[in-house]
């Protein structure tokens, strides 16, 4: 039996490196960025929820500009703190689908594993910036309960989500992935991740070595919402992926003041589509507290896709949809 490695780690790799050095301080953010003293004067609004970005994605963003679509992404603002009816901080009653150790069951043959409440980023729309992670992460059991679960009830697919699971150490991962492999009924693990956009350098050796030794990780999904995410080192870390055998699918949200227009949307298809990655998902945003001022109404979103069904070719159309709670799939908004 493949057993989990213990909390001793060798030497950290480079992204740990990088993960360690990543900015979380608004001040030290707006002075890489040359952003005025206003950009940043209610930050401390959300000091429940507080900033984090890899030097990586700050790089990408444009200085002087307190309106670029990257920074807007990761800064507190006040307006996380206003509070707005409908908005919640478990919008898509995910409580309610708990199972054993740290699995969320929604779908039908498929299951979530929340493998770690770590991630790279934090994002201000994140549907989970509220998630009880103490309480439902899987590695807290080191996995034991959610693999006797998954055992006996014949699950088809596993999907590895967090916070984010490529910030497990190649160890971990090899580890679990190696467990999930031995499942009887299990015929795909699909790995959500937004590592490879905001912090590239994830993608690495040791983490190319555990995907080849797991044929079982069929899809990477990306999270990518504007273009400009998307630079050579990017295209460099997908391109290695890609060279793995995996598919790769991108799912962006749709933010006000970040890509809600159809040249933005229409020049990120084409980018993932550059890079081997096909647009697979267009979400509204999940109504979680603190992020309502990220919203774009369906009737826009409807505009917005119809106007990208005119310009681009199918396959480079994603799906829109939005999560309702209880339903059995995501809903297209048609």
């Amino acid at each position: 039996m493949t057993t989990f490695p213990s909390t001793s780690e060798p030497r950290r790799s480079r992204w740990q490196d990088q993960l360690r050095d990543a900015i979380r301080d608004v001040v030290e953010l707006a002075s890489l960025l040359d952003l005025p003293a206003d950009a940043i004067r209610h930050a401390d609004a959300a000091a429940d929820f507080p900033l984090l970005v890899p030097r990586a994605f700050v790089a990408r963003m444009r200085k002087g500009d307190p309106r670029d679509p990257l920074l807007l992404q990761i800064l507190p603002t006040a307006l996380e703190a206003v509070d707005v009816p409908g908005y919640t901080a478990d919008p898509l009653a995910e409580a309610a689908h708990f199972a054993e150790g740290g699995l969320v069951r929604k779908y039908r043959g498929r299951s979530l594993l929340v493998t770690t409440g770590a991630c790279p980023v934090h994002c201000r729309y994140c549907f989970r910036r509220s998630f009880p992670y103490s309480e439902q992460v899987a590695a807290r059991g080191a996995f034991e309960a959610a693999l006797a679960a998954l055992d006996a009830d014949g699950t088809e697919e596993v999907i590895l989500s967090g916070g984010d699971p490529l910030s497990l150490s190649d160890r971990k991962l090899d580890a679990l992935l190696g467990r999930l492999g031995a499942l009887r009924a299990l015929k795909r693990v699909r790995i959500h991740t937004r590592f490879p956009i905001v912090l590239p350098d994830r993608v690495d050796a040791g983490l190319i070595r555990v995907l080849e030794r797991h044929p079982l990780v069929r899809v990477i999904v990306l999270h990518s919402n504007h273009p400009r995410e998307i630079d050579a080192s990017v295209a460099a870390a997908l391109a290695a992926l890609r060279a793995t055998g995996v598919q790769l699918l991108n799912q962006a949200v749709l933010l006000a003041g970040v890509n809600d227009d159809a040249d933005t949307l229409a020049e990120l298809c084409e980018r993932l589509f550059d890079c081997g990655v096909l647009p697979y998902y267009l979400h509204l945003l999940d109504p979680v507290a603190g992020a309502a001022h990220f919203d774009v109404d369906a009737s826009r979103a409807r505009a917005l896709h119809a106007e990208l069904l005119e310009r681009l070719p199918g396959y480079l159309v994603p799906r829109l949809v939005r999560e309702i709670p209880g339903r059995a799939s995501k809903t297209p908004i048609l």
